[in-house]
Parts: structure tokens; C-alpha cells; sequence
């Protein structure tokens, strides 16, 4: 009975051992192997809006499996068809995903040629859903991506804003989102056109950080500039990284010259028209807060202590010609 209970004893622990060295190759093995799948969450699927979807200029490659004789590389007609071998109807392409195209080409074929055929599509040029990107920035360019984006990123592609960027950037907005409102054929009634004002520091800090539309063009525009003239350190041009005021254009201008008035003319373009209109300013009055400080618009001409027009257009054509080295920056 002891030798009974003794080989009971070991074939218990032999159990035992063995049940867990099952266990740990099993887990091994899943290791070593595909790992198991995962619940799609949110990150982890594209939605049927999320997809590629096949635009007018696109270039389609068409696979017909085990029938190599009708694969064909296909452009995607003006209208917005293709036209595929033995099919007596154009298939209607764009606005659909590769996959809902396979489908209907399949059940085309399917209808009176093959029997269960398995279609394959690629857009291999992806050339509707093109972003533009011009202006004061490093790689001005069309840009064509093929998925969701921002304007911020786009800039990143574009290189960022150069140097000579100012505060301002502008979204053309073509209309082309219009595309894909399935008509068979677009007209110039379908045709948006949209401006959207931005300003470039608040897209940099993500602020205003919009989804971007295929066809739309961003331009970043160029700092304005204004021009300080008369009874200051350094006379020129003052480029406006930021709304900038009367005394802040002065103080760029290294300030005001020894024993100077304190009357200032801004000369102003008006609008739609070749004439400037003169307005008159005292510091004092703006230092003592009698007046406000006026922000200065672009092109404007600030000139301080000088009472003769002509010499202060005299001053700015030298500057033009000749070059003056005192061009400042108000960098934001």
C-alpha cells in the first residue's frame, strides 16, 4: 500500500508539472506566432468618410483576377467615369473608395461576361486632392496627400514661413469639396469660392489649426511695411510683424532726433484711389493720453517734423534707389 500511495504521490506531481509546462509553452507559442487581435477602437479603423476617395485627375490601376487580358490602367474621365474592356457602360468613379469601385466593377462584369470575378483597384496617381502652399514660406509647391490634414502640418511640409513672413496668411477655399457630390457632370454653378483670414501666429500655436480641403491654396503673406521719414535716428523702412502703432514706428526708428517737434503727418493711401489722405499728429497729445495712439496701416508714411511734402517723397525715392541699410523688424 505504501509503494501504491508513493507512486500516487509522483503521478500527481508528474501531472502537475506537466500541466504547467503545457501552459508555458502554449503561451510561447502565441508569443512567437501573430499576435492575437485586438477590439478596433477609434485609432484603429479608417470610417468609409476617413477613406481615399477617387477624384477627376486620378489614375486607376484595374486587376481582373485570373483574367489578365482585361487589366487595364485607366484616367479617370472629365465627367468623372471610367471605361473599362468589354463593359458597354462607363462605371461612375469618383467619390468612391477603391474597394466600393472594386464592387462595382465586379457586379458590371459579373451581369452577362464572368462568373463570381474578383477585381482589384488601385489609385495609382492620386492627384485630385491637391493642397497648394505659396507665398513667404520655405517649399512653395502643390502638395498632394492622400488623407486628412491640417493646416499646420501642411505648413510643416511646405518648410514653415520664412523670414520674411508677416503676421497674415490666407485659405483659398476653391470649391473643389464640391466634387464629390456624385453629379455626372460639374458645372460653374457648382463652383465655391471662399477666402479664410488667419492670422499666422495663432496657426503656429495651433489656435486656429483648420482641416484643409483638396484644391485649397494657402498663402502666407509677406510683412507689410511703412515708412519713417524726417527728424529720426534712422530713417526707412519699419516691416510690421504685428499690428504696430505711431509710437511703436517711431521707437523702431531708434526715436526722435535731439531738440524735434513733436508733430507728426501719417500720409494715407485711399482706398481704391491713387491719393493719400494727411492726418496730424502731436506725441505729446498721445504721450499725455489726449488722443489715442493710432495703429498705422500698410504703406503708410510717417513723417516726423517735416512740413514740405515734396521732400518727404523725395526721401523715399532715395531710399528706393540709392538703399538705406536702416530697414527694422518688430518681430512679434
Amino acid at each position: 500500500m505504501r509503494d501504491f500511495a508513493h507512486l500516487e504521490k509522483f503521478s500527481m506531481r508528474t501531472i502537475l508539472w506537466l500541466t504547467v509546462f503545457f501552459l508555458l509553452g502554449t503561451n510561447q507559442l502565441f508569443a512567437q506566432g501573430e499576435p492575437a487581435p485586438t477590439p478596433s477602437g477609434p485609432a484603429s479603423f479608417q470610417t468609409s468618410e476617413e477613406r481615399y476617395r477617387i477624384g477627376f485627375q486620378d489614375t486607376l490601376e484595374i486587376q481582373i483576377f485570373r483574367r489578365p487580358e482585361l487589366n487595364q490602367r485607366v484616367n479617370v474621365n472629365p465627367n468623372g467615369t471610367i471605361t473599362l474592356f468589354r463593359l458597354d457602360a462607363p462605371i461612375v468613379a469618383v467619390c468612391k473608395s477603391e474597394r466600393e469601385l472594386a464592387n462595382e466593377i465586379a457586379t458590371a462584369y459579373a451581369k452577362n461576361y464572368l462568373r463570381n470575378p474578383e477585381v482589384n483597384v488601385i489609385a495609382v496617381e492620386q492627384r485630385s486632392q491637391s493642397f497648394a502652399v505659396m507665398g513667404a514660406v520655405e517649399k512653395p509647391a502643390n502638395y498632394y496627400i492622400n488623407r486628412p490634414i491640417r493646416l499646420l502640418e501642411l505648413l510643416a511640409q511646405a518648410g514653415g514661413p520664412t523670414d520674411k513672413a508677416g503676421s497674415r496668411l490666407i485659405v483659398a477655399r476653391t470649391g473643389s469639396r464640391s466634387n464629390c457630390r456624385l453629379t455626372q457632370q460639374r458645372s460653374d454653378e457648382d463652383t465655391e469660392f471662399e477666402i479664410v483670414h488667419l492670422s499666422l501666429k495663432d496657426v503656429l500655436e495651433a489656435k486656429q489649426n483648420i482641416p484643409m480641403l483638396p484644391g485649397d491654396i494657402v498663402s502666407v503673406l509677406e510683412a507689410d511695411v511703412v515708412y519713417v521719414y524726417g527728424h529720426v535716428v534712422k530713417q526707412g523702412q519699419v516691416i510690421m510683424k504685428e499690428p504696430l502703432t505711431l509710437t511703436q514706428a517711431i521707437a523702431s526708428a531708434e526715436g526722435l532726433k535731439p531738440a524735434s517737434r513733436t508733430d507728426v503727418r501719417i500720409f494715407r493711401q485711399k482706398q481704391g484711389s491713387l491719393e493719400r489722405e494727411e492726418l496730424l499728429f502731436n506725441l505729446g497729445d498721445i504721450e499725455k493720453r489726449k488722443v489715442a495712439d493710432p495703429y498705422l496701416e500698410p504703406n503708410d508714411i510717417v513723417a516726423v517734423n517735416e512740413d514740405r511734402v515734396k521732400s518727404i517723397f523725395n526721401s523715399i525715392g532715395r531710399s528706393l534707389t540709392n538703399g538705406i541699410p536702416s530697414i527694422f523688424y518688430r518681430v512679434p
